[in-house]
């Protein structure tokens, strides 16, 4: 028995430089500046307990807003958005805030907090197991398993555009790590500002970032629109939280001066 057609390695492309783009900026981080291990700690419990509370409260009521409102309507918008609020961000402070008074996190630390929250994010959860995932599915495509032609059934049903043309490949690759580096923004953003409100006790801070997390609310609006449309407005959103986040805090540095200093 033939193998069953095979998805198009391209598609490997957008994890492999997400995952470089990630770890890229830990590691410059670190020659450059300063990234205690404390600080993946923190942010790896910050994130995936964040991701542990969505998946606790969707379980039960996902379905009931879906049937009950809509995939496209405003109140599946603010449920998916709020949950980001609370869980993401909220948890981002309160990991910062607890390691601030076990003097385990520092003000220096805030970008790198924010760095740590996108890499667990974008280099690990939508980087490292999504690229496994479409190596397994390659490989066993490729073979002459059983299991190959039910994998190929259950992803031309799931993911038919995995087996799209190179030139139709190449623009979704584009966008969906456009896509990433708009969440890394966010993530650097509000993870950045929770940190600096946790350690000089200025809740404004915390306040700024709050709001942020209501990116996800566009989530079911991103469907409904073209990537080329969808895709530069996510973009231009999170580098204004990017701005605003330093723009805030730019006073407070000079004073204080508590940014780390360039690693010897």
């Amino acid at each position: 028995m033939s193998a069953p057609q095979n998805i198009d390695l391209l598609f490997i492309l957008q994890p492999a430089i997400v995952i470089l783009i990630s770890f890229g900026l830990v590691v410059c981080w670190r020659y450059k500046r300063s990234f205690a291990g404390a600080v993946l700690l923190y942010s790896f419990v910050a994130y995936f307990g964040a991701i542990a509370l969505k998946y606790l409260v969707q379980l039960p009521t996902a379905r009931y807003v879906l049937e009950s409102f809509g995939p496209s309507s405003p109140v599946f918008a603010l449920y998916l958005g709020l949950q980001t609020v609370f869980f993401e961000v909220g948890l981002a402070f309160l990991l910062a805030y607890h390691g601030v008074r076990r003097a385990k996190l520092k003000a220096k630390d805030a970008e790198a907090y924010g760095i740590g929250l996108s890499l667990w994010e974008n280099g690990v959860f939508l980087g490292l197991i999504p690229l496994i995932n479409l190596l397994a599915i390659y490989v066993i495509l490729g073979s002459n398993m059983l299991l190959a032609q039910t994998v190929y059934s259950q992803i031309t049903r799931s993911h038919p555009f995995l087996f799209n043309r190179p030139a139709e490949v190449l623009p979704l690759i584009g966008w969906g790590i456009l896509e990433r580096i708009s969440s890394t923004l966010a993530h650097f953003s509000w993870g950045y500002l929770s940190l600096v409100a946790a350690a000089f006790r200025k809740w404004r801070y915390f306040g700024l970032a709050l709001p942020m997390g209501l990116l996800d609310a566009l989530v079911p609006w991103a469907g409904t629109v073209p990537p080329e449309v969808s895709e530069p407005v996510l973009f231009a959103i999170t580098v204004g939280f990017f701005t605003v986040s330093l723009a805030a805090t730019r006073e407070l540095r000079r004073k204080i001066k508590w940014s780390p200093t360039k690693r010897k």
